[in-house]
């Protein structure tokens, strides 16, 4: 049960007789929150781009994405694969029996069967192979390659169901090509967030990218930046390495937010909003305290450019990082606020919740009032995302 939630009469936009029986107040557990996934995924079949980009630009394209033993992913571009059609017959069927299968996973119906199973009402999807697109060394190859995944990705889930929006890969190879993307994706009815790198090169205090920020803040979409994205994901060989090179991942999280803060890049744009994803968030009242304690102990002298505020003031007003159980955010709330904090289930992956995301939530909210699970687990997604208030009202 919910602290906080006594009377089910006194909370808005709640239907009492789900909560209320006889007169009498229910105990509220997760299954009864409005739920809004803010990290989910599809499988893109893996000839996506080998079969529409054009001829010169096929054999650098995205394939797929391979696991090797220090736990990182890397991509493996057409180049690197046989495309020749010299496979034995039955291994050729099954890449396309495969490739077949995710191109139907990413359909409507799929999702929303997802959603029915795990008491989810909306979702934000985001790519798989094509996080790793910015490893793309060429950069026509890369910009072509989001164009590729955005309209395929459009003709998919398109503008069928209000419950689903997906992010849109903004090219990062330089600032023109990103806004021309954006000018043309903004405006479809389902994006639901401009999907950036975590890592830019060059790096996003660098003002070759302030046009980048004002056409962003201008379409009222957030930039979403997923973990592993602008870089290389093995820090470290050897003993431990799959771990340690996995939580050197998830710091260039607090990395990009340092820059982006100290930068004044979020006091010169104070409608950009910028969602890390899948990065954890109890990182986020570390961030904060350390670049308040330092920003002041630098004086005056070494803070370029002036900021009339904290560092951590932008950080709570503008940045924001997902999470499927981090019991260290949820603790440090009070600190940082709950505007920073949004949950997913991080569907069809394997270290996601789904299909026992209630059950995770339950232990990880159980001591949280109910106004704070809700906008943790749905409100915050609802408004960076732009979906309808009616997503919460029933599920799927």
């Amino acid at each position: 049960m919910y602290p906080g939630l006594t009377d089910t009469r006194s909370v808005p936009n709640i239907d009492v007789n789900i909560y209320e029986r006889n007169g009498v107040a229910m105990s509220m557990t997760a299954i009864d929150l409005p739920k809004v996934s803010a990290d989910a995924h599809v499988n893109e079949p893996h000839d996506l781009w080998w079969t529409r980009l054009p001829d010169d630009l096929r054999e650098a394209a995205p394939h797929r994405i391979q696991a090797n033993e220090e736990g990182g992913w890397s991509l493996v571009v057409n180049g690197e694969v046989d495309l020749s059609g010299s496979d034995p017959l039955n291994l050729q069927q099954a890449r396309q029996d495969e490739d077949a299968l995710r191109e139907a996973q990413a359909s409507v119906a799929t999702r929303l069967a997802m959603m029915r199973a795990d008491g989810i009402n909306a979702e934000i999807v985001f790519p798989t192979i094509g996080l790793y697109v910015y490893g793309v060394a060429d950069p026509q190859v890369g910009i072509v390659s989001c164009q590729v995944y955005n309209d395929w990705i459009r003709e998919k889930l398109g503008e069928e169901s209000p419950r689903i929006r997906y992010a849109a890969l903004i090219p990062a190879w330089d600032a023109a090509s990103a806004i021309t993307e954006i000018q043309r994706v903004a405006s479809w009815q389902n994006v639901g967030g401009l999907m950036l790198p975590l890592v830019g090169t060059p790096e996003w205090n660098m003002p070759e990218w302030e046009p980048l920020w004002s056409a962003i803040e201008e379409t009222g979409l957030p930039a979403v930046m997923h973990q592993g994205t602008g870089h290389s994901m093995i820090f470290y060989k050897g003993w431990g390495s799959p771990t340690a090179n996995l939580l050197t991942t998830q710091s260039m999280a607090p990395r990009a937010a340092a820059l982006l803060s100290c930068s004044g890049v979020l006091e010169r744009y104070p409608d950009l909003h910028v969602v890390m994803v899948e990065v954890n968030a109890g990182w986020m009242s570390w961030v904060m305290s350390t670049l308040d304690e330092y920003f002041v102990a630098h004086g005056a002298g070494l803070r370029k450019p002036h900021l009339p505020e904290m560092p951590s003031h932008y950080l709570r007003r503008q940045v924001h990082a997902t999470f499927q159980s981090d019991p260290v955010a949820v603790m440090m709330r009070s600190f940082t606020g709950t505007d920073c904090l949004l949950w997913g289930n991080d569907f069809p992956h394997g270290e996601g919740t789904y299909p026992h995301s209630n059950k995770v939530l339950d232990e990880l909210l159980h001591d949280v009032s109910y106004e704070d699970a809700r906008k943790i687990v749905g409100g915050n997604a609802l408004r960076l995302f732009g979906f309808d208030r009616a997503v919460l009202e029933s599920r799927p």
